[in-house]
């Protein structure tokens, strides 16, 4: 589907990423090279992605309303749910690592989690130092039913398209991950 360089055809959200509104000299993003009917494809793409963000956005909300839980709530559960259905025991520093936060942080989240039954907490069969994490069946259902059938939909919409398709989705998304400023020393 190829978009018309007509400014009346244009999204009204896409204003605030479209350089020709934002940046129309080109000083930060340069496109004079560009013509009409490609920064507009480019536009559209960019305005594609701020719509999945806001939708990704509010579905994430969503499961973390019906849960009844904070986002680092639901990535820890997502991540210790992970970890059991490979058999993996999952411990509180497995935790603090994979979210990138204090063992203490770690600590008063799984006070909340089990004050909740979402999780268990259970002594580690190999360290009796350590806890193992696990995640309770109700929880995983609760999961499976809220954050699941939102996945499989992503899923089924990335299976719909051709292997080349793919890699160049692929591709795109790896670009923009490279994007990323390194973080400040």
């Amino acid at each position: 589907m190829m978009h018309t360089a007509d400014p009346a055809d244009r999204p009204k959200d896409s204003s605030m990423i479209d350089p020709r509104v934002m940046d129309p000299a080109g000083e930060i993003v340069p496109h004079a090279h560009v013509d009409e009917e490609e920064l507009d494809q480019i536009v559209a793409v960019l305005d594609a992605m701020r719509r999945w963000r806001t939708v990704e956005r509010r579905m994430s909300e969503a499961s973390r309303k019906y849960m009844k839980l904070g986002e680092t709530d639901m990535r820890a559960l997502r991540y210790l749910i992970a970890a059991q259905r490979h058999d993996r025991l999952a411990t509180p520093s497995d935790l603090a690592r994979h979210l990138g936060v204090s063992t203490a942080s770690v600590t008063k989240m799984l006070d909340r989690l089990a004050a909740h039954d979402h999780i268990r907490r259970l002594p580690h069969p190999e360290d009796r130092r350590s806890t193992a994490i696990e995640v309770t069946e109700q929880t995983q259902r609760v999961a499976r039913e809220s954050v699941g059938r939102s996945h499989a939909g992503r899923f089924h919409a990335a299976a719909a398209l051709s292997p080349d398709e793919r890699e160049v989705v692929i591709r795109f998304l790896d670009a923009l991950c490279a994007t990323e400023p390194p973080p400040q020393q």
